[in-house]
């Protein structure tokens, strides 16, 4: 359904050095980094399946949508406490510990935490244990 998903950071080294570890929690890796920004998907790097941070380009600072969250997929439940302790220790903030979700569905295991730009990211897994 999505093409990508862009973030707006204000300081694109910081973010990609939060990013690099938590979303290396979950089997993600970058695949680009310039001055504007920096990019993670897959090996094919054609724009598809991908999550970027960027520098906003009016030139204006980067802020936060309220009610906007973006959603990795975990491969684990233990990757999902990977992924927030992980973004605790780099001084992200949580929003939500590990656990499940059941209004969600009764196998929706999230954490919830804004990243250093204050983004609300989710890791979650929607397998049993």
């Amino acid at each position: 359904m999505l093409s990508h998903v862009i973030l707006g950071v204000n300081d694109v080294q910081r973010a990609a050095s939060f990013y690099d570890a938590v979303l290396g929690v979950l089997g993600y890796e970058r695949r680009w980094i310039g001055e504007s920004g920096a990019g993670y998907g897959t090996e094919s790097e054609l724009g598809i399946d991908t999550f970027w941070l960027n520098r906003p380009l009016d030139g204006r600072p980067a802020s936060v949508g309220n009610g906007t969250n973006v959603a990795f997929l975990a491969p684990s439940r233990q990757a999902v406490r990977g992924f927030y302790e992980r973004a605790m220790a780099l001084g992200g903030t949580s929003e939500g510990e590990p656990g499940i979700r059941e209004e969600a569905h009764p196998n929706f295991y999230a954490a919830y935490v804004r990243d250093l730009d204050q983004h609300k990211i989710v890791a979650v897994c929607h397998a049993d244990e």
